[in-house]
């Protein structure tokens, strides 16, 4: 990115720090460092040594700093990657597998080490920690996602602290969040986090790639996640994890929604957790939106799989950003097959997609009455339904717009 449009960002309040641009808005990383409900995400890369297990040392030392945070009276979860990392040398394969068999059992070998050794090391600090297996499933349905936000919060409130990851052991690419950077935001909303630390091998967000670039600056604070910040992302991450600056900046679009700071810092530097609560610039920190949306609506927005896709005219685009629920004389195009109660996304003409909401017809439905009035819906389907596709209480939008209550 060059300098100018990275210039033209900072006065547009997309990102904070710069010389040439807006100062970093102490009063944000002050906050930042009052958080009571913490969820710390911790990679691969950083818990294990390629090839030979644990980083046991590095771990002992973030188990530390948590303690310390919990004896402040703070509560912490643990997003825990690195069990197929820990558990692959166990079956003797001398690199991550590629099989799901394999990936499967990789993950049931070093599950338990990985749990063992957290509860062995916050056991000496007089700390007990809990197990936590999800998949996208358990977030996506919400009867399971409830179960889930309830155990987790009530774990919290006996001291524990539960340590979360994907269950890896039944994945399948169905009901698997892919990375635990996403895994992370979803975790942080269930428990209605105040700060979501991710530990990464990287300083932070930059404005090129450090790895190519030597001029590549670190940008302390990103107020928003817009297509130009995402366009700074690189490819994927290290050899034993799965997740990029892509998966990252997802997360802290995510977190945004629940009204969750992030910051996105280096593991592998003196005290990260610590350095986070000093209310100094530390690696990234992604603020959270102005207007974050209510739990049902984070839930349609961040758990929910969308199962089809709605573009709509302009009128209905309008109407939507607006609050007004979605008519079917707005829909242009359907794509997908969905069914009553499932998530869809709207598009607007230029196949942007703006919102995100449950809808009240299956998709056979809905191309039939595309463009007609709910006066015709009758004659059409042979019965009168709901006179909305979607009501505005169960339409999330997703594209930041500062006119809208319920917006990002």
């Amino acid at each position: 990115m060059t300098k100018n449009k990275l210039h033209q960002m900072s006065k547009e309040s997309n990102v904070f720090g710069f010389p040439d641009g807006k100062p970093v808005p102490v009063q944000e990383l002050q906050r930042a460092a009052t958080a009571k409900t913490v969820v710390v995400k911790i990679g691969s890369n950083l818990l294990t040594i390629p090839g030979n297990g644990l980083n046991r040392d590095w771990i002992q030392a973030r188990i530390l700093e948590m303690a310390q945070l919990i004896g402040q009276g703070r509560r912490i979860v643990v997003v825990t990657s690195g069990a197929v990392a820990v558990g692959y040398p166990r079956l003797g394969l001398s690199s991550r597998p590629k099989l799901l068999r394999e990936k499967q059992a990789a993950a049931s070998a070093g599950q338990a080490v990985l749990m063992g050794y957290y509860e062995a090391v916050f056991s000496s600090h007089g700390i007990h920690t809990a197990q936590v297996l999800l998949t996208r499933d358990d977030v996506e349905h919400r009867q399971r996602y409830l179960n889930a936000r309830d155990t987790l919060k009530t774990l919290l409130d006996f001291g524990l602290v539960p340590v979360v990851n994907e269950n890896d052991t039944v994945m399948v690419e169905q009901i698997k969040f892919g990375d635990n950077d996403t895994l992370s935001a979803n975790v942080a909303d269930l428990v209605d986090a105040d700060l979501l630390i991710l530990l990464s091998d990287v300083d932070g967000l930059y404005d090129a790639d450090p790895r190519h670039n030597p001029n590549a600056r670190l940008i302390p604070v990103v107020t928003q996640v817009t297509p130009e910040v995402e366009s700074l992302a690189g490819g994927s991450g290290s050899a034993v994890g799965l997740g990029g600056m892509v998966t990252k900046l997802k997360a802290a679009k995510m977190a945004s929604l629940s009204g969750c700071p992030m910051v996105l810092t280096n593991g592998f530097s003196d005290n990260p957790i610590l350095a986070v609560f000093r209310g100094q610039p530390v690696g990234t920190l992604f603020l959270p939106a102005v207007n974050p949306l209510n739990a049902h609506k984070r839930w349609l927005a961040n758990s929910r799989l969308a199962r089809g896709e709605l573009t709509l005219d302009a009128g209905a685009v309008t109407a939507l950003k607006k609050g007004k629920s979605l008519l079917a004389r707005g829909i242009v195009a359907v794509a997908g097959d969905f069914d009553r109660g499932d998530a869809v996304v709207c598009l607007d003409p230029d196949g942007t997609r703006f919102a995100k909401g449950q809808t009240n017809y299956p998709s056979t439905d809905i191309r039939r009455i595309a463009g007609h009035h709910s006066t015709d819906f009758e004659a059409i389907l042979g019965f009168l339904g709901d006179p909305e596709i979607i009501h505005r209480d169960r339409m999330a939008m997703i594209t930041p717009d500062d006119h809208l209550a319920d917006a990002p």
